[in-house]
């Protein structure tokens, strides 16, 4: 074939991949379909993954396997995804750790560009965080952890499951805004970096309020304040940030799911759908309210636009607050 020809192939059989014909949505999925989660066990991506799992399995009939790739803050699992086959059957589950990692760390360090290599499918839910405490500290409130750190600059420490994930963001954050010198302690996963400040290996971490609630209540650490605008209904008795002086504080952890760039859009929208009607269910709702979740519900270009506003707020976060 000359290239003269050659060229019209390649620009149909190129269109024929990303438009898949509406049969090739109707059959899928005809085998199992895998969920790689790029952080540990136990941690409110993991948990929403097998949650989100057997619902679609329910809904199509075929196994969705969740896969953690741990490591690298997030990095492993999210190249893994981005490098699978665009055909539906691989999906991530991120957060805003991906976004965040868009300005943390170069294209080199990544080997993978977010928007560039992962299609959006939509978004999950959302959760605020709380500051948590060893009960050895010698503090009963934020204030109070705040006038002890700045008299021991850079003594005290604070765990996360990695760098650039919602808690090692929330906690350079609370740095910033407080104005405390904490040194950051980067765990393998959330699971072991909650396992460090409850055995006061470290002295202070900001978790998920889903994950860390049991802790709280089993007096395993103390909580000093959460990290919403409103008073967690799951903590109420816990200050906001906001209220505990540290004005203008927020900091959250959303989830979300992404497929490989080029996975064919009747897919894309196959999964969009059931990933909505899923957190619209009254028993979902309901479950996710008691355990400080809000569920999120966005059509995929939606949730494309908000993913490039998340990348944008935490470009300019990392711009302003980190000095390294």
């Amino acid at each position: 074939m000359t290239g003269r020809r050659l060229m019209p192939a390649l620009a149909a059989g190129l269109l024929a991949a990303f438009s898949a014909p509406p049969s090739f949505a109707q059959d899928y999925p005809n085998h199992a379909v895998r969920i790689v989660v790029p952080f540990g066990a136990g941690g409110p991506a993991d948990v929403a993954a097998r949650l989100i799992g057997n619902v679609l399995q329910e809904s199509f009939g075929q196994p969705f396997v969740i896969e953690n790739r741990t490591g690298a803050g997030g990095l492993i699992g999210t190249l893994e995804a981005a490098k699978s086959p665009a055909d539906g059957y691989t999906l991530l589950m991120m957060s805003n750790t991906q976004t965040a990692n868009e300005s943390l760390l170069t294209p080199a360090q990544r080997k993978y560009e977010l928007m560039r290599d992962l299609a959006p499918i939509a978004p999950v839910n959302y959760s605020d965080l709380v500051i948590v405490v060893n009960p050895q500290v010698p503090v009963n409130t934020l204030t109070e952890f705040i006038a002890l750190a700045k008299a021991q600059p850079g003594k005290l420490n604070y765990a996360s499951s990695g760098q650039g994930t919602p808690y090692h963001m929330a906690g350079k954050l609370f740095k910033a805004m407080a104005g405390v010198d904490l040194v950051h302690v980067p765990y393998r996963n959330s699971g072991e970096a909650r396992s460090g400040v409850i055995g006061g290996q470290v002295q202070m971490m900001i978790d998920a309020v889903p994950a860390m609630a049991p802790n709280i209540a089993e007096n395993q650490v103390r909580a000093l304040a959460t990290t919403g605008k409103r008073r967690s209904a799951v903590l109420p008795n816990v200050p906001t940030a906001g209220e505990a002086g540290v004005t203008g504080y927020e900091a959250t952890i959303w989830l979300g799911l992404m497929a490989p760039t080029g996975t064919p859009k009747p897919v894309i929208d196959k999964l969009n759908a059931a990933v909505n009607a899923m957190v619209k269910r009254p028993d979902i709702v309901k479950l996710w309210t008691e355990q400080g979740a809000v569920p999120m519900s966005m059509s995929p270009e939606e949730f494309g636009k908000f993913l490039r506003g998340d990348i944008e707020k935490w470009a300019d976060v990392v711009k302003k607050f980190d000095k390294s």
